[in-house]
């Protein structure tokens, strides 16, 4: 193996390769699941359907998140990829 010269390999921080999270979700997620449920709560005036609403879509993510950070990205790609077992 070759010397490689000064410089050539540095340290990595593990934060600098994971997503930003808020609420333990990815920070596009959380603000679009606010919006949505502000707009239900807010707009439509159902504030008892958006707070439950929102909660469980909140958790539904960050359980996805804890699973794989970089859920929102895969998941399009996954689904348009071709089913070859239909089980």
């Amino acid at each position: 193996m070759q010397d490689e010269p000064e410089g050539f390999r540095v340290s990595l921080r593990t934060s600098l390769t994971r997503p930003l999270l808020l609420a333990g979700v990815p920070r596009t997620f959380a603000i679009l699941n606010a919006t949505v449920g502000a707009a239900i709560g807010f707009g439509l005036q159902q504030p008892l359907i958006a707070l439950p609403l929102w909660a469980i879509i909140q958790a539904g993510g960050a359980y996805a998140s804890a699973r794989d950070p970089w859920f929102l990205e895969t998941w399009p790609r996954a689904m348009a990829k071709p089913s070859f077992f239909s089980v």
